[in-house]
């Protein structure tokens, strides 16, 4: 047998002397494979007297472990060694400016809120909330509409469960923002001159329609408004949101909470497939409005004789849409990062009546 303080020796002096970890992996091999000298003495042990096997296998043991530690503290050395070596050969100029980055992104319909916040901000209007579950009677019956209205049916509105037997007023997701303008008028009485931005949510799926959305809508309130007033305020604001001058067009039409009713189109043209809003011969519609019913100032507290007023509604999602581009209404919500940073906004970005 091969004395073990020569065999300690030798591969010692070759694991301090390995250069890299190849040339330590190969004394390794060599010492504690499988076929390495060590395990080949511990074959050897069968073949000994039990004293004998009880002497020289704990050598072998405390062999073995002394060359397994070794190994591994001659590996970290050769580590540290080449760390060192590449943090010399490596330099960074840290007075280099920093590489441009965009600090978060802000979602169309954040932007647009904002953007027309800050359009009817600047003719008046203050901003009004409420909350996005609404009784019935807020939602509907204050609105002037009957029981018997589609809007009303379980196949169009979302509605809150009720257990058995409980006797509060049905409870629903509001289907539009109007109920915010009864609490207002309640809350304010007249005059007044608001708007209702929004989430409201409606049984509806497709490319432009989603079961949550975005609504603005607004309110004005006095002795002497006229559709004419309704017809300045929107063509200032279509005129400030888009960037040019846009013509409207009013179509009679009917809803509940207004009489008169009217939808509204904008003049657009398109060319190539694309929209361009504010020149051509094409409407687009883009808005319901009207003047506000007097069942419906009666409800809200407000005497029908003495104050009239118009109302208007539209999407804020939609839009984003024209504005902007953006073809489908499903993505607004699917949260895609990639879509995200395509059609999101810098968080600096400040939305003003001259610049989105």
């Amino acid at each position: 047998m091969i004395p073990l303080d020569s065999l300690r020796a030798r591969y010692l002096d070759g694991i301090l002397a390995a250069s890299d970890e190849a040339a330590l992996e190969d004394l390794r091999l060599a010492a504690l494979g499988k076929k390495g000298e060590v395990a080949l003495l511990m074959r050897e042990l069968g073949k000994m007297s039990p004293e004998e096997r009880q002497t020289i296998g704990k050598a072998l043991n405390e062999l073995k472990d002394e060359l397994d530690v070794a190994l591994r503290a001659r590996k970290a050395s050769l580590g540290d060694a080449a760390l060192e070596e590449r943090l010399r050969a490596e330099w960074l100029d840290v007075t280099l400016p920093a590489r441009p980055r965009r600090m978060g992104t802000i979602h169309p319909v954040s932007q647009v809120t904002e953007e027309c916040t800050a359009i009817f901000a600047d003719m008046g209007f203050a901003v009004a909330e409420g909350p996005q579950i609404e009784t019935d009677w807020f939602n509907f019956d204050a609105l002037n509409i009957a029981p018997e209205h589609p809007a009303r049916q379980e196949h169009d509105t979302f509605f809150m469960h009720r257990a058995a037997g409980d006797n509060r007023p049905p409870h629903v997701l509001r289907t539009h923002t109007s109920p915010v303008q009864i609490r207002a008028m309640q809350a304010q009485g007249a005059p007044i001159r608001v708007i209702a931005p929004g989430r409201v949510y409606r049984m509806d799926m497709d490319q432009t329609h989603t079961p949550m959305f975005h609504q603005i809508e607004g309110l004005a309130i006095d002795r002497d408004i006229s559709m004419a007033n309704l017809k300045w305020v929107l063509e200032e604001f279509f005129s400030a949101y888009f960037g040019t001058k846009v013509k409207t067009r009013f179509r009679a039409s009917h809803f509940p909470f207004t009489e008169p009713s009217a939808e509204v189109d904008i003049q657009c043209s398109w060319v190539g497939g694309t929209l361009k809003v504010g020149e051509g011969d094409g409407w687009l519609e883009v808005l319901g409005s009207g003047m506000v019913h007097p069942k419906v100032l009666t409800a809200a507290g407000v005497d029908p004789s003495q104050w009239q007023g118009f109302a208007f509604g539209m999407g804020i999602d939609r839009m984003a849409m024209l504005k902007y581009g953006i073809p489908d209404l499903r993505a607004f919500f699917e949260s895609d990062l990639r879509w995200l940073r395509h059609y999101g906004f810098s968080a600096l970005d400040m939305p003003s009546t001259h610049a989105g």
